[in-house]
């Protein structure tokens, strides 16, 4: 299932990346305007209300596809137990000791200022 379903994800990721590059781009409609060619093929308007819903409908494909694997992954590699059970408990020998050697002295540091008076 997982396999199939990664085959369609790429053929979507083809198609998305397919759909994208087809559409022109915002400055094309002034090199029709001086002469250039005009897409008569899809009609007055060309073809961006049908690449436009193409790519919608392909991006929606790619999406749904993406969390469906990402589900199947998380499913797959979830642990059934784990990976700490029937090991020993074991004791800390000695309490670890907290401070340092500035710990010992109660008395507070002197500021620069005070040691040159």
């Amino acid at each position: 299932m997982t396999t199939v379903l990664v085959i369609f994800h790429v053929l979507i990721c083809l198609g998305l990346i397919v759909s994208i590059l087809l559409q022109s781009g915002k400055g094309s409609d002034l090199g029709a305007a001086f002469g250039g060619s005009s897409q008569t093929i899809f009609g007055s308007t060309g073809a961006v209300p049908f690449l436009n819903k193409l790519t919608t409908s392909v991006a929606i494909a790619f999406m749904i596809t993406s969390l469906t694997l990402a589900f199947f992954a998380a499913r797959a590699s979830a642990p059934k137990s784990s990976i700490m059970e029937g090991k020993a408990r074991t004791s800390q020998e000695q309490p670890v000791q907290t401070g340092g050697q500035g710990a010992t002295s109660q008395e507070p540091a002197s500021s620069p200022s005070e040691t040159q008076k």
